[in-house]
């Protein structure tokens, strides 16, 4: 049975995607927090001991490391034979989404609340640039989950698991009240906190925090 090493800091949504995926997969893992605000991910020892790309999350599996969230979270729902698609088209609206989430709507999200809540003196004009996109990409998934209770299929996957992570940190962080602005948005990030083992970010990541330079 493999076992789990997850490098992370508690404000990195994707280590929520895949902290979140092993947790619903009913898999527990070590924390091994990493201190991304001190700068360790941009050293060069860091990169040749831990992850060349210099990115967070890490997943390491059995002395294997993982990186890139999108394909481990695939490999997880292979494994587990949980949050994957049941067809071809299945598989393929999840990929879709995947891609999707990855080059819009986290793409944006993450860079947009890390400069707005996490650094002292954020560019108004490049805070505006972003929050103009994720309102695009916010108002199409509102769009696509009129009357539809999932993402791809009538039970949650990792397309959903990947793209509700960003929007289930704190609100004040994004400066988003979803329940306002996007109601259908708002209740699908409901029924997926209803999923059992469902945990919140900072419930499932623990350890020192980033300076939060917001309260709403």
């Amino acid at each position: 049975m493999p076992q789990y090493r997850l490098h992370y800091f508690p404000e990195s949504g994707n280590s929520y995607k895949l902290a979140l995926m092993l947790t619903l997969c009913g898999q527990a893992f070590e924390p091994v927090w990493t201190d991304f605000g001190g700068g360790i991910t941009r050293t060069a020892e860091w990169r040749v001991r831990v992850n060349e790309m210099g990115e967070i999350p890490v997943l390491e599996q059995d002395g294997e490391r993982l990186t890139q969230t999108a394909p481990i979270l695939l490999q997880l729902a292979e494994r587990y034979g949980k949050f994957g698609g049941s067809g071809d088209e299945e598989r393929f609206q999840i990929l879709r989404w995947l891609f999707w989430d990855n080059h819009k709507l986290t793409g944006y999200m993450a860079t947009y609340r890390y400069q707005r809540a996490f650094t002292p003196s954020p560019d108004p004009a490049v805070l505006a640039f972003m929050q103009r996109r994720i309102d695009d990409y916010l108002g199409i998934l509102d769009n696509h989950l009129a009357g539809r209770a999932f993402v791809v299929a009538d039970h949650a996957s990792i397309a959903d698991i990947s793209m509700m992570v960003y929007l289930s940190f704190p609100k004040h962080e994004a400066g988003y009240d979803l329940a306002a602005s996007h109601p259908n948005v708002a209740a699908w990030l409901a029924r997926m906190a209803d999923l059992p083992g469902w945990k919140a970010p900072y419930d499932l990541l623990p350890g020192k925090r980033l300076h939060c330079y917001v309260t709403d």
